[in-house]
């Protein structure tokens, strides 16, 4: 019976995933042929191929999860196959035990005619007393054969049932393995293109270490105006909670005229030592007043399912943190936020409500930053700009184009800040 019960959990939980992997090949299928439309292959600049291997990269990525999802669930159901069978033994067995037993209980009857006559074998005894045993006797063995037949046909609906459960799960199997190999072989084409876009880069090293050099010194720049504007905003909102104390404070003095009349009666000393306590039950995080602590709880709650911050199809070009770019020499990149990569005309959108803190120019760029409580959303190189600082803006409201990249599409850098602390995005958005 427990082997029964976790079968069917199982069963339903894989019938769920299984859904779920048949959702996830829509998408992605929908994705890789959008970012196809990202490649620019007619243009040989070491930054355009760059960029190319960005894409290709982002590519791999999402696909040899994918990969490796479905050969998750692979062995999933070869596990559920085997408890199967062993179940589909255990029914088996206890069902040639009932047909037995009641092929020998025809059996003594066949032996045993006068059995085949109740009346006549309950009338034959010889006291009352042997009469009631033989009707009571006759009556068990007649519920006993019926209960058998009634067990039997159970069995038999019951085996059919886990037979045909796992006719289901083999066919669902081979699907996925067929869905397996067929995305392995996309995989390894395009590893292969991938390949051969390293194998340009690397024959173009000198241009292809200044080419990141010069965008990691400007990237360094921007992101140091970054911190001085978070800093900025951080200290902007511990004077807003230290007016927000004070305003309660008033407020509280003032409902208590008595307490304030015997403090002044005692020389002023007992304002000064309300003055101390509340100093010193500030908390250890202050940048937060109430309001702020509500938008960052929703913004935190959200973790996981916040929209990408672009319209349009997209790519994402540039992982979180420190990492070496795969199949290039001596090319290590650090990025405290993502690059998502779009077609031109894609605009970046907020992901969350809150206020815009900052909008300011970098190399004829426009970065945009918006405060989430003391969370902070970061959108860099955009062209224009459509909001102002200090102003409220809502969950995938667009901030302004982004700019080309040089490739012929757009990127957008986005990072999250949690204070000065980098977040990584990728785990925050519904990518």
């Amino acid at each position: 019976m427990v082997l029964a019960a976790a079968l069917t959990v199982s069963a339903s939980a894989q019938t769920k995933k299984i859904d779920k992997l048949k959702t996830q090949s829509e998408q992605l299928k929908k994705q890789m042929a959008e970012s196809e439309k990202l490649l620019n292959s007619t243009k040989k600049s070491v930054k355009s191929q760059l960029n190319n291997l960005y894409v290709i990269n982002g590519q791999l990525s999402k696909q040899q999860k994918y990969v490796d999802e479905i050969q998750t669930e692979v062995n999933g159901i070869s596990q559920d196959i085997g408890l199967l069978s062993t179940r589909i033994d255990s029914l088996e067995t206890d069902l040639k035990n009932c047909r037995d037993r009641y092929r020998r209980s025809v059996m003594y009857l066949f032996k045993n005619k006068s059995l085949k006559s109740k009346w006549q074998f309950i009338l034959s005894a010889k006291t009352f007393r042997q009469m009631q045993r033989r009707l009571r006797y006759a009556s068990e063995y007649a519920r006993y054969q019926k209960a058998q037949g009634v067990l039997i046909r159970q069995k038999e609906e019951t085996l059919k049932a886990e037979q045909n459960k796992m006719i289901a799960l083999k066919g669902e199997k081979d699907a996925l393995l067929s869905e397996g190999k067929a995305q392995q072989q996309q995989l390894d084409a395009k590893r292969a293109e991938q390949q051969k876009v390293v194998s340009q880069l690397n024959a173009k090293q000198k241009q292809l270490q200044s080419t990141i050099a010069q965008q990691k010194k400007q990237r360094d720049a921007l992101n140091r105006q970054i911190d001085k504007l978070v800093q900025q905003e951080i200290a902007a909102a511990e004077r807003r909670r230290k007016q927000e104390e004070a305003r309660r404070a008033a407020a509280q003095n003032s409902s208590k005229p008595s307490k304030q009349t015997a403090s002044a009666k005692k020389g002023g000393s007992g304002g000064k030592g309300a003055t101390g306590n509340a100093s010193a039950s500030v908390p250890s995080f202050k940048s937060q007043t109430s309001e702020d602590r509500i938008v960052s709880s929703n913004f935190a709650a959200n973790k996981g399912r916040l929209p990408v911050p672009i319209t349009g199809s997209y790519a994402v070009t540039g992982r979180f943190g420190t990492y070496s770019v795969s199949g290039l020499h001596n090319v290590t990149l650090d990025n405290p936020g993502i690059n998502i990569t779009g077609r031109p005309g894609a605009q970046a959108r907020c992901v969350f409500k809150g206020e815009v803190s900052a909008v300011f120019a970098y190399g004829g760029l426009y970065n945009v930053i918006v405060r989430h409580g003391n969370y902070m959303t970061v959108y860099c190189n955009l062209s224009s700009v459509s909001v102002r600082k200090g102003q409220k803006v809502e969950a995938r409201q667009t901030l302004g184009p982004i700019a080309n990249d040089g490739s012929g599409n757009v990127t957008l850098q986005f990072q999250i800040r949690q204070n000065t602390s980098k977040m990584n995005p990728a785990s925050w958005l519904a990518l």
